[in-house]
């Protein structure tokens, strides 16, 4: 045995505890067809899709999956889960194995919900939770809103009070052995350094406790209250008679810089998890961490990515590494039994290391050799991507100022132009603040308990149920994996010839 190679083991038994358990799934509340495309990553859809879809299929007699999804009725409902879960893309090795019986093994499996995770009791009858809360051993909360400068009182709702919804929904459940909530990497903030693997807490007169304990740059940051800034999203969104998605998208993005984060998106979900820390009790929970979310490395086939709006290539995850840590640290904790909180970074800044300038190197080899095609057929052809060093640099760059010539030969043709190129300027100007913290990003995401997590797994637990980010060849993913996926299942262009 190689001397790096981790001693063999019997693993933690992920598939024996996961087998027969009944889980409660969140994640698809709020998706109205391909209108859910609205959000940045679509990390909440696409990790949801992703993790039923495995569960499905590399867990023998899994239990029921009681999926949270909204509607006006129980009819809505199972009308949405047979359109927009049943048959999407992504279940189509099941459809092969399953055959003719495929629609009857999934409703056999997939129990609809009808509720919301922005209402009292998740919206759910209580009827409805009578019954089924009987029935769940595991809740797995992956609802989120995932746009960055989100409106403030629609982020806290969904990210900062739905986890706390849901939590409280699970303690209502007699058997519920663990819960389980998908957060994000970037709840770290603005610090620069290197973020360990440890929960926020909620402790008086503490900022945002910067007592991640880890190398990080400390930062001063005024006291954050919780409640008061639920507060003040009500109260402002009360008073506003006009223009209140600009202004509480304004307030949203203000907040977070003056706490340390750099999106409404980041501080949101980072204070889902101080709540889920304060308010968990004895029940054993499990945070994971990805970083971003991109189309599927291997399974269930290579490349599959749902509702893609990122106009930059960003490549530091892949959707099915998050939903195999999560099966993994589920089973592990689970099985523990521990009334403990553990927090996982599926992340690959530590770990495997990979620069945004690399990534777009590899678009142009790809889209040089292989371009996509116009409305017309026609090949586009593409130039090297240009790095700018200020904000300034990238404004003169996309200013397109009318040429003098125009004014003279028609005023008001100048003029059209001149409010376009204003309007181009100020839209791109407006993405390009949002990611630009991302581009400079200076933290850096330990992957120490994920890590422990692999080393606990058997070799036959490591390549079902595969997360170890080390393994990536990012040259390889990009080129031949995340790009012809986006060119197939989003662009819906003719694959290319082969690199």
């Amino acid at each position: 045995m190689d001397q790096g190679s981790p001693p063999p083991c019997d693993g933690i038994g992920i598939v024996e505890f996961l087998q027969g358990k009944n889980y409660f799934i969140t994640g698809a509340t709020g998706f109205l067809g391909k209108a859910i495309l609205l959000s940045v990553f679509n990390l909440s859809l696409s990790l949801f899709l992703a993790l039923v879809e495995k569960m499905l299929r590399g867990i023998p007699d899994v239990g029921k999956l009681f999926l949270l999804i909204k509607g006006k009725d129980k009819e809505a409902t199972m009308k949405r889960l047979k359109s927009e879960i049943i048959n999407a893309e992504v279940f189509k090795i099941l459809k092969a194995i399953h055959g003719s019986s495929y629609e009857a093994f999934m409703m056999s499996k997939l129990v609809p919900v009808c509720g919301d995770v922005c209402s009292a009791n998740l919206g759910i009858d209580a009827d409805t939770t009578n019954e089924i809360a009987k029935e769940i051993d595991v809740i797995i909360n992956s609802a989120a809103k995932t746009t960055w400068d989100t409106r403030y009182d629609v982020a806290i709702n969904i990210n900062t009070k739905g986890p706390a919804r849901v939590l409280e929904f699970g303690k209502k459940c007699k058997k519920l052995g663990l819960f389980l909530h998908v957060s994000s990497a970037y709840v770290n903030g603005t610090r620069q350094g290197v973020f360990f693997e440890k929960p926020f807490c909620l402790e008086p007169r503490t900022a945002r406790r910067d007592i991640i304990t880890s190398k990080a740059q400390e930062i001063s940051v005024p006291f954050l209250d919780i409640d008061a800034e639920i507060k003040l999203a009500s109260v402002a969104v009360e008073s506003i008679d006009r223009n209140a998605d600009r202004i509480m998208r304004d307030l949203g993005m203000e907040r977070a810089r003056i706490h340390g984060w750099c999106s409404t998106y980041e501080m949101t979900k980072a204070m889902g998890e101080m709540l889920i820390d304060s308010m968990r009790s004895s029940i054993p929970t499990v945070i994971i961490r990805p970083s971003l979310i991109e189309s599927t490395y291997r399974e269930p086939f290579p490349g599959w990515i749902q509702g893609y709006k990122v106009p930059i290539l960003a490549a530091y995850g892949q959707c099915q590494l998050p939903v195999n840590a999560t099966l993994t640290a589920l089973a592990k904790h689970g099985i523990d039994g521990k009334p403990e909180l553990h927090v996982y970074h599926v992340a690959t800044s530590v770990a495997n290391p990979h620069s945004f300038k690399d990534a777009f190197n590899y678009a142009y080899d790809y889209f040089s050799s292989s371009p996509l095609l116009d409305s017309k057929g026609k090949k586009i052809a593409i130039r090297p991507m240009k790095f700018l060093v200020s904000m300034d640099s990238f404004t003169d760059f996309i200013r397109n100022e009318p040429d003098d010539n125009v004014y003279m030969s028609d005023p008001k043709r100048y003029l059209r132009m001149q409010v376009a190129c204003f309007e181009t300027v100020h839209r791109f100007m407006r993405i390009a603040n949002l990611y630009r913290a991302y581009m400079f990003y200076k933290g850096r995401f330990d992957v120490t308990n994920t890590k422990r997590l692999i080393e606990d797994m058997s070799s036959e637990e490591r390549k079902k149920f595969n997360f170890d980010i080390e393994s990536i060849n990012w040259e390889h993913y990009i080129k031949s994996v995340h790009i012809p996926g986006v060119r197939k299942h989003l662009l819906r262009q003719p694959p290319a010839a082969k690199l």
